[in-house]
């Protein structure tokens, strides 16, 4: 066994007492050691949050006997559901963009730099704008023009790539497409969109110009995952900026832009540090 490899363990059971006990006794009693915990109670649900993660260096259970020991000895007692990942099981992210590329970019240049732990196999796009900035990246590159007529054909084809591609979640990078419930369906809260926290308000093609006119005051942006109801997925990092009448439209857009990148990477990152827990159409985001 490497050392510092890690077991991350995400549960959410009914609230009950003694969990956090039960649990860290478990990898006590194994010979584990914890690095990170950290725990929510929603009370109006009676529902128990967890996130724990421990070094698997001189653990005593192999790693593939992890699960099968603690489902019978506390997951099915607790009635929990849990999931159990190790930190150097490194995903596959497919990312989706349209024509804008700060999003693109952004992500790709967190991805050189080492900042996101993850492998980017692919990138799919409706449009051909961004095949140049895969080329520069050497990720492969994948055109498929959707249109209402033939989007459910071109879905299947994109589906086909990403299992050739062994991809595990996508990115919509500003992919100014929606996909069908079908499609969604095949990656259940592994889909992360990105877009401008002017929903419902302004809606349509032009919001920053629809916000301009109406003289707001602060700009924000909003990552979720994508769910059959169309901008409406469990929410997962939002951030804004604050402007003022000094500002045109133009600077609008382009702070617009600034925050949609910032809070898309940390949405991605807390995706892939297994920090997120979805639960009744909310994310829980541990620390």
């Amino acid at each position: 066994m490497l050392k510092n490899q890690t077991a991350i363990l995400r549960i959410h059971c009914p609230d009950q007492g003694g969990i956090v006990a039960r649990v860290t006794d478990f990898i006590h009693q194994n010979k584990g050691n914890v690095v990170a915990l950290d725990q929510y109670t929603n009370r109006e649900e009676n529902r128990f949050f967890m996130r724990v993660e421990w070094e698997l260096d001189g653990f005593m259970l192999e790693r593939d006997d992890i699960g099968t020991v603690f489902g019978p000895l506390l997951g099915k007692p607790l009635e929990m559901v849990w999931d159990l990942k190790f930190s150097d099981q490194i995903p596959r992210m497919g990312i989706f963009v349209s024509k804008s590329s700060h999003c693109l970019y952004d992500l790709l240049a967190r991805y050189e730099a080492g900042e996101l732990k993850v492998n980017i196999p692919v990138i799919i796009s409706n449009h051909q704008e961004m095949e140049k900035v895969a080329k520069r990246f050497e990720i492969p590159f994948y055109h498929v023009a959707v249109t209402k007529d033939n989007k459910k054909e071109q879905e299947q084809k994109e589906l086909e790539i990403l299992k050739e591609h062994k991809v595990d979640f996508i990115v919509l990078a500003r992919y100014m497409q929606i996909l069908s419930s079908d499609f969604v369906s095949n990656f259940p809260n592994k889909v992360i969109n990105i877009h401008h926290s002017f929903l419902p308000a302004f809606a349509g093609a032009k919001p920053y110009h629809a916000a301009h006119s109406r003289g707001v005051k602060i700009i924000g942006a909003t990552s979720h995952y994508v769910t059959t109801d169309l901008d409406a997925g469990p929410i997962i990092e939002q951030d804004i900026i604050r402007i003022s009448h000094h500002d045109s439209v133009e600077s609008l857009v382009q702070k617009g832009k600034d925050i949609e990148k910032i809070v898309l990477s940390r949405a991605v990152k807390a995706h892939l540090d297994r920090k997120t827990l979805v639960y009744n159409n909310k994310t829980v985001v541990f620390a």
